[in-house]
């Protein structure tokens, strides 16, 4: 099996350091699917803040094997921030999912369910959500084939 994993950072940093105060281990994470088949697209969208603690992570991405995309950190002359992928990983998705048999996506994020919809009814890949279930909006707990909510267990 041929599979794509697409990473919403920010989304998998909050909702696990909201719920359980730790961070989700991406390490152990890439080994459980290395169980499920071949990973043949890996992208992991992330701001780039240019701090020390933000690249070691990066870095760290990188090296268990995730292609890590970054956008600029926007902050606001109102100190609001901005951040954010949504558009870059839909169309990573779309166009990855004609390659691949498994399309994993680690979000919460309920934008992305037509997107879940669409790449099923187009290219007849099987999806799967990876997120903090309470943290996960249920149109997109609906819209995927396998729901994983993360547990105590895939945690640093």
């Amino acid at each position: 099996m041929r599979i794509a994993i697409y990473v919403d950072v920010q989304n998998i940093y909050y909702t696990t350091r909201q719920r359980f105060s730790r961070q989700f281990n991406y390490r152990q994470f890439w080994q459980d699917i290395t169980y499920q088949g071949d990973i043949v697209i890996a992208n992991a969208y992330a701001i780039a803040r240019n701090d020390d603690q933000q690249i070691k992570f990066q870095d760290a991405l990188r090296h268990i094997g995730f292609n890590v995309k970054l956008k600029p950190f926007i902050q606001r002359s109102d100190g609001s921030a901005k951040g954010d992928w949504d558009v870059g990983i839909a169309i990573d998705v779309i166009d990855g999912a004609a390659e691949v048999d498994k399309v994993i996506l680690l979000s919460g994020d309920g934008d992305f369910d037509l997107l879940l919809k669409h790449i099923k009814h187009k290219h007849a890949v099987e999806t799967q959500v990876v997120s903090v279930e309470d943290l996960t909006a249920r149109s997109l707990i609906d819209a995927t084939d396998v729901f994983t909510a993360i547990s105590e267990q895939q945690l640093l």
